[in-house]
C-alpha cells in the first residue's frame, strides 16, 4: 500500500510568521532577548532555592519546580522558532516535531497541576499557619510533585502518539510556529473527532479541575484574610499569596482566552501570539514576580551573589 503520510520521511513545515517577512527579524530580536531572560531568570531561581538553606521549605521547593518547568516549556519550542525566524528554512524533522509535541503537552500539563499544588500550599500557610509544617511535610510535597509530573506525562504519552499517527495525506504545513496539538489535528484528512474528544477529556482533568481547585483554595484564603483584624496581618497574608495569584492569572488567563477564540484566520494569527505569550512572556515574568515581591528570595539572591555575608 502506498504511504499517504510522508511527514515521517520529510518532516513538517512550520508556517509560523512567514506571511509577515518584515516582522520576522523584529520577532527574532525580541524573542531571543526574552528567551535569554527566561533562561537566566529561571536558572537563577533554581540555583538560589538549592543553595540557600533558608529556602529549603515547601513553598520554594514548588517554586524551583515551577522555574524548571518554565525553562523546559520555553526551550521546547523557542530555539526552533528562532532558527526558523533567522533563515529561509521553516522545517522541523518528524522526530523534532514529536519531541516538541510531547514536551509541550507534558510540561504544560505538569505546570497546570503544580499551580494547583502551590495554591494548596498557600491555603495551608494562611488558613492553617500553626500546623503548616505538619501538613506540608517533605513526603507530601514529593508526592504532590510526583502526581503533577505523572499526570502531565500520562497526558503526553497518550495524546502525542494519537495525534502524530493521524493520517494527513501528505500535508506537511503546520499553521503555527511549533508542533501544537490543535494545529496538527486540523491537518488530518480523516475523522479526528475521537482524538478531539479525548483531548477535551484530558483538558478537563488537567486544566479545568486544577483551576477549580485553585479558585476554591483562594476562596478559603480570602475568607481567612477577611477574618484577620489587623491591617498589617491582612497585608502580610495577601503578600504571601499575591505572587502565586499573579502567576496563575497570567498562565491560565492567556490559555483560556486563546482557546475561546473562533477558528478563523485572524484568530489563528492571534493564537500564535497568545501561544508565544504563555510560552515565553509568562516564563520570563515568573522569576521577576517572585523576586520583586519576595524579601526572602531577594535576600537569598544577594547572599548568593556575595553582596552580604
Amino acid at each position: 500500500m502506498e504511504k499517504s503520510n510522508d511527514s515521517s520521511e520529510y518532516g513538517f513545515i512550520l508556517v509560523g510568521f512567514s506571511d509577515r517577512p518584515k516582522l520576522e527579524m523584529v520577532l527574532f530580536i525580541v524573542n531571543f532577548t526574552l528567551y535569554s531572560v527566561v533562561v537566566l531568570g529561571n536558572s537563577t531561581i533554581i540555583l538560589v532555592c538549592i543553595l540557600d538553606p533558608r529556602l529549603h521549605t515547601p513553598m520554594y521547593f514548588f517554586l524551583a519546580n515551577l522555574s524548571f518547568l518554565d525553562l523546559c516549556f520555553s526551550t521546547s519550542c523557542i530555539p526552533q522558532m528562532l532558527v526558523n525566524l533567522w533563515g529561509p528554512e521553516k522545517t522541523i524533522s518528524y522526530a523534532g516535531c514529536v519531541v516538541q509535541l510531547f514536551s509541550f503537552l507534558s510540561v504544560g500539563g505538569i505546570e497546570c497541576i503544580l499551580l494547583a499544588v502551590m495554591a494548596y500550599d498557600r491555603y495551608a500557610a494562611v488558613c492553617k499557619p500553626l500546623h503548616y509544617m505538619v501538613i506540608m511535610h517533605p513526603q507530601l510535597c514529593l508526592r504532590l510533585v510526583a502526581v503533577a509530573w505523572g499526570s502531565g506525562l500520562v497526558n503526553a504519552i497518550v495524546m502525542s502518539p494519537l495525534t502524530m499517527t493521524l493520517s494527513r495525506c501528505g500535508r506537511r504545513r503546520v499553521n503555527h510556529f511549533l508542533c501544537e496539538m490543535p494545529a496538527l489535528i486540523k491537518m488530518a484528512c480523516v475523522d479526528a473527532r475521537a482524538v478531539e474528544m479525548l483531548a477535551f477529556a484530558f483538558a478537563v482533568l488537567i486544566v479545568l479541575l486544577p483551576l477549580t481547585l485553585i479558585l476554591v483554595s483562594y476562596g478559603y484564603i480570602a475568607a481567612a484574610v477577611l477574618r484577620i483584624k489587623s491591617a498589617a496581618g491582612r497585608w502580610k497574608a495577601f503578600n504571601t499569596c499575591s505572587s502565586h495569584l499573579t502567576v496563575v492569572s497570567l498562565f491560565y488567563g492567556s490559555i483560556i482566552y486563546m482557546y475561546m477564540q473562533p477558528g478563523n484566520s485572524s484568530s489563528q494569527d492571534q493564537g500564535k501570539f497568545l501561544t508565544l505569550f504563555y510560552n515565553l512572556v509568562t516564563p520570563m515574568l515568573n522569576p521577576l514576580i517572585y523576586t520583586l515581591r519576595n524579601k526572602e528570595v531577594k535576600g537569598a539572591l544577594k547572599k548568593v551573589l556575595g553582596r552580604q555575608s
